[in-house]
């Protein structure tokens, strides 16, 4: 965790500076999603050295970006969780996609590096539903032939405050598992059946990390900042993938992300060979009344949009394709905010 903590401290520090001006720089204030964190800190650093107008951005959990967001109490929310229509009717609000990115399962069982275990969805499904609870388990056994499981009680971790990272997940087991959808279903938050909550992805990667035999999901820029060891998956063509810049742009290829419906989307089990199964967008939610506060914050979006994708792949995640950022483009004109 040191890695990431280090990282956005710095970020974060030099944006509240700002410019050595005599007056009070502008600030733009949003909340939500620790999904995006590490790219939303970096693009607001660049944007703040290029126009000195500085973004407070608060990784408080998707659910809590929503609650501020409907409270009116900062400029713009972030979430993981794509809202629908009706809901975004009934708070009037405005929602758009800002990048896309993977929810990995990391795990902490010493003498496995990243890519050396393979899971499939019945069995993630069965480890986070406490029906399997040692990695030497026969259904863990049978997708690893030839490798020597650790007789260890698996230690399960998950998110413990509204998450859209959970939302990505729990949809994709629900999608897969018939049992998970029956018995705990999909959302920010769940009744986790097993396991130990940590807040925000920073929780659950730091839990992880110091857990013996321990499982959780983080978004993909953590694992790899952290240098967590991540599993194979089996997707929905019947291979085993790697979490990738490539694989999560396969994934993105199924989205329709349609505009008349304010870009709701899933990705999750998505059709294609090389897809990850896991895989999502991350949205921000605008106040519709708000048109002077959005055009700020849709100019911050456009300019990443422009000049932030090389940043966003550094740090792991897919920028949005050419094709989708003029349909949000067009949204922002239609809606009065462009």
């Amino acid at each position: 965790m040191r890695i990431v903590r280090m990282f956005v401290a710095a970020l974060v520090a030099a944006v509240f500076l700002g410019p050595a001006t005599g007056s009070a720089a502008e600030t733009l204030n949003g909340a939500g999603a620790s999904f995006p964190y590490p790219l939303y800190s970096s693009w607001a650093f660049d944007y703040n050295k290029a126009f000195g107008i500085q973004l407070n951005y608060q990784s408080i959990g998707s659910g809590g970006g929503v609650k501020q967001i409907v409270s009116r109490t900062v400029d713009f929310g972030a979430s993981d969780d794509p809202a629908t229509a009706d809901a975004l009717a009934k708070d009037d609000l405005l929602q758009f996609p800002a990048v896309i990115g993977g929810v990995v399962p990391v795990v902490n069982v010493p003498g496995f590096k990243s890519g050396a275990l393979k899971l499939d969805s019945n069995a993630l499904c069965r480890i986070f539903i406490n029906d399997i609870q040692r990695w030497d388990d026969p259904v863990i056994a049978a997708l690893n032939p030839g490798i020597k499981l650790p007789d260890k009680r698996i230690i399960v971790v998950h998110r413990s405050d509204g998450s859209g990272t959970t939302a990505i997940f729990t949809e994709y087991l629900a999608t897969t598992c018939p049992d998970w959808k029956a018995k705990v279903g999909a959302g920010k938050a769940v009744a986790w059946p097993t396991g130990i909550g940590g807040k925000g992805n920073e929780g659950v990667a730091s839990y992880v990390a110091k857990t013996d035999g321990g499982i959780g999901y983080v978004e993909f820029a953590y694992a790899k900042q952290n240098r967590m060891s991540h599993v194979l998956l089996k997707n929905s063509a019947g291979n085993f993938v790697e979490p990738s810049d490539a694989t999560f742009r396969d994934a993105a290829a199924s989205g329709s992300f349609d505009a008349a419906k304010h870009f709701h989307a899933w990705l999750v089990n998505a059709p294609g060979k090389n897809s990850w199964p896991v895989a999502g967008a991350t949205f921000i939610l605008l106040a519709r009344e708000k048109t002077d506060v959005n055009k700020k914050v849709v100019k911050f979006f456009d300019w990443a949009f422009k000049n932030g994708d090389k940043q966003a792949e550094k740090l792991e995640y897919v920028p949005l394709p050419e094709a989708l950022k003029a349909k949000v483009r067009d949204y922002w004109k239609k809606n009065g905010i462009h």
